[in-house]
């Protein structure tokens, strides 16, 4: 959405909540702290997760399960995914809301409850 993707802006902005997961926080962080603009990168990020809309969601003994079923089926599938897109997925299928990314490791995926928005 900062770098003018329409389609982006306009899913965060007509959606009633975002749901953000703590891992997608970790993951900005770091690249934050790899990057050189890391003060300013936290607080537009600080800003935005202080948005009414964003909810941060946490996995509990229920995604387990999900991250489960889709690590087999991707496995089964032969896509490689990391832990941490393999929680964001889990998370999203349990929520049952769209996951709006960029990654194309959830393309090969092909896994049929999850919903995917790939722009670009």
């Amino acid at each position: 959405m900062l770098k003018g993707d329409k389609a982006v802006a306009d899913i965060l902005n007509t959606a009633e909540t975002v749901f953000l997961p703590n891992f997608v926080i970790a993951e900005l962080k770091y690249g934050f702290r790899l990057g050189t603009r890391q003060v300013e990168n936290e607080q537009l990020l600080s800003r935005f997760v202080a948005n009414k809309k964003i909810r941060v969601v946490l996995p509990d003994n229920a995604t387990t399960d999900y991250f489960t079923n889709i690590a087999v089926f991707a496995r089964k599938k032969g896509v490689q995914l990391s832990a941490h897109d393999l929680w964001i997925a889990a998370l999203a299928e349990q929520w049952d809301v769209a996951l709006v990314t960029f990654d194309k490791d959830f393309e090969h995926l092909g896994y049929k409850h999850l919903k995917l928005h790939l722009e670009n």
